[in-house]
């Protein structure tokens, strides 16, 4: 497939609403005028691409009214979904082509200012997460590594607690540990740490093997952790 080969279909969407079009004028892939409208200015690819987006911005300096157009994105919904977000921010327009059984063209986004959304909830859980991780053991950047998170370093010291103490009550393991959320942690045992003691009242909580196993892949951490509690008083 060429450029050229979207032309046709992305004229006849917009003579459809009214507007006459031309092509490669000054440099812009589609120019397209409508009564005293400002012009509105399409770029054709095959394929969307930082190129592209690019391209979109330039055009920006001539007309707020700039469209990309591309063909439809393949079965991969996040790249089309990363595609919009981008072209929101941006204020771009972003249209897609197809051609079969017959020609179709789909606005997926109109040209706008960009108006962030407030995530307040988002942002509390950001800045919790920042407060309630000890120290900064992950380094940036990294991939195909666990993430020490908050609530990792808290099922280790629940984990650690359990090593030390064998098979324990929550609350107690709560109030030796300072973590709050020991009780939901071994419970939910997101990790497969933790497991109800056998022959035990109810709430009693001890390790399985695959607890013991983290501890030992971790043990630099949980020593980091034990430092600070130590500091902390806990």
């Amino acid at each position: 497939m060429r450029e050229q080969t979207l032309y046709p279909p992305v004229k006849a969407f917009l003579e459809g609403q009214g507007y006459a079009v031309k092509g490669e004028v000054n440099g812009c892939d589609l120019v397209a005028v409508r009564g005293e409208e400002p012009p509105l200015i399409v770029e054709l690819k095959t394929s969307f691409s930082l190129p592209l987006v690019f391209q979109g911005i330039a055009r920006q300096a001539l007309s707020d009214h700039v469209y990309l157009a591309v063909p439809p994105f393949s079965g991969r919904t996040t790249r089309r979904k990363d595609a919009l977000g981008l072209c929101r921010r941006l204020g771009l327009g972003l249209l897609t082509v197809r051609f079969e059984p017959s020609p179709f063209v789909e606005a997926l986004a109109d040209p706008a200012p960009y108006r962030p959304r407030q995530r307040k909830h988002a942002i509390g859980r950001l800045l919790r997460e920042f407060q309630r991780r000890v120290g900064d053991p992950n380094q940036g950047g990294s991939t195909g590594r666990p993430i020490m998170t908050a609530y990792r370093q808290d099922a280790l010291r629940c984990a650690a607690h359990l090593r030390l103490h064998g098979p324990t009550k929550a609350a107690l393991v709560a109030r030796g540990t300072g973590v709050a959320r020991a009780r939901p942690i071994m419970y939910a045992d997101h990790y497969g740490w933790f497991e109800r003691a056998a022959d035990t009242p109810p709430g009693v909580y001890g390790l399985t093997p695959k607890g013991h196993a983290a501890l030992e892949q971790y043990a630099d951490a949980v020593a980091a952790l034990e430092r600070s509690d130590s500091s902390l008083g806990v």
